[in-house]
This record gives C-alpha cells, sequence and structure tokens, in this order.
C-alpha cells in the first residue's frame, strides 16, 4: 500500500489522495508528439491506486502495447486549496518530488482518434510511482529546477522547470478555480521531451538534481 513518504524515507502524515496530471508543459514533448499547444492546462486525474513507491519494482501491464515513460516534477499538498490567488497557492505546498507518468502509447493513440477520454491508457494501478518529497523549505526556486531519466545507463529524458508553459503557482490557482485540491493530493506537472517504451528488466534511474535520486527496475505484471 502506497504512503507519502520524504527523502529519507520518513512517512509523511498526510491522507493519500488523488493525482492530477497537467499534459501538454513543455514544448519539446508537444513538438515529439506532433501535438498542438493548448490554449490552457490540459488537466487529467489519476486516482489513488494508481500511486506507488518509485524505489520498489516497477509493474507495467504486459498486453496492452507499449507502455512509455514521462517523467515529471511532482508537488505534495499539505492544505486544500479552492478558488486560490497564484499569490496564495505556494505555502500549500509540502514538497517536491518526481513521478512517472505512466502511459499506454498505443491505447492513447486510439482514444484519441475517437475522441475519448484518456483514463484507460493513463490511469490503471501502479500507473503513477513516486519518489520520496523533499520538503519545501529546502527548494530555493521551484521554477529553477532539473531532473532527468536514465534507462540501462542512458540518459532518455532531461527537463528544466523554468522551461514549463505553465508554472507551478498558476498551474495550482488555475486547478483550484475548477476542482477543490486536497491536503495529501500529488500534482504531477508535466513531461519533457524523451518518451519511449519501457521493457522487463530495464534498469532505471531517477533524479532531481541536487536533491534526490532514485534506482529501480521494471518487473513486468
Amino acid at each position: 500500500m502506497y504512503l507519502h513518504q520524504d527523502n529519507l524515507g520518513n512517512p509523511i502524515d498526510l491522507p493519500v489522495g488523488k493525482v492530477v496530471c497537467v499534459g501538454r508543459n513543455y514544448l519539446d514533448h508537444i513538438d515529439e508528439m506532433h501535438s498542438a499547444v493548448p490554449e490552457e492546462p490540459l488537466l487529467f486525474m489519476k486516482p489513488k491506486a494508481a500511486l506507488c513507491d518509485m524505489s520498489q519494482p516497477l509493474v507495467i501491464p504486459q498486453d496492452k502495447g507499449e507502455c512509455h515513460n514521462e517523467l515529471e516534477l511532482a508537488l505534495l499538498l499539505k492544505q486544500p486549496l479552492c478558488k486560490a490567488d497564484k499569490e496564495d497557492v505556494i505555502s500549500a505546498i509540502w514538497g517536491v518530488g518526481l513521478a512517472l507518468d505512466f502511459t499506454l502509447r498505443e491505447l492513447q493513440k486510439n482514444l484519441k482518434e475517437k475522441g475519448l477520454p484518456w483514463e484507460r491508457c493513463k490511469s490503471f494501478d501502479f500507473s503513477c510511482p513516486v519518489s520520496g518529497f523533499v520538503p519545501f523549505s529546502q527548494i530555493a526556486d521551484v521554477q529553477d529546477l532539473t531532473f532527468s531519466l536514465a534507462v540501462n545507463g542512458a540518459q532518455r529524458q532531461a527537463g528544466h522547470t523554468a522551461l514549463m508553459l505553465h508554472k507551478v503557482a498558476e498551474l495550482l490557482s488555475h486547478m483550484s478555480q475548477v476542482f477543490t485540491l486536497d491536503a495529501g493530493d500529488i500534482i504531477i506537472t508535466g513531461t519533457p521531451k524523451g518518451v519511449d517504451a519501457l521493457h522487463t528488466g530495464d534498469e532505471i534511474e531517477a533524479k532531481l538534481d541536487g536533491h534526490l535520486a532514485v534506482s529501480t527496475t521494471v518487473a513486468g505484471q
């Protein structure tokens, strides 16, 4: 069972809630997917059953086509936000970590072509491995963080939060206008380019430079 932890492995006394995700928030990823730039943040959700510990072997479906990595900066909220101004949202963040937004790419393509929602390709069990969270007091500037993903020793993704199309404060404020964000919710903020298929046995290393690194493997299902 997933429980929130800090970057030292200590439990965080917050309930496990939903995961609110942002699509198409880095231009290089939009370009690699040949997608359109959204006029406002593209939002979707994962249920709490999607959450799992990134440091444990990662479970991906074996019978639904390619499962792609999408590494993202993750935010853990410590208090609710409802119709909040951009100036007020940062104080609601408990900490910062990393998340993988696993995506069943072939299924997503089929859903897009039919104009259907994405939950079947994005929100399955264990589709959101997360790291421990670094206390927000240790983050000098959330819009000046670099993160990366290596697969079998080769760098696959590298991102810098300064390149977000919609910044953290804007995202949290915008989401809170649409629906209430609760204490214990996790926000994942979009992925840079470099998404590709994962395979059973792959060795994974995710890094938030200067703050944390997680090594794990893909176990299959």
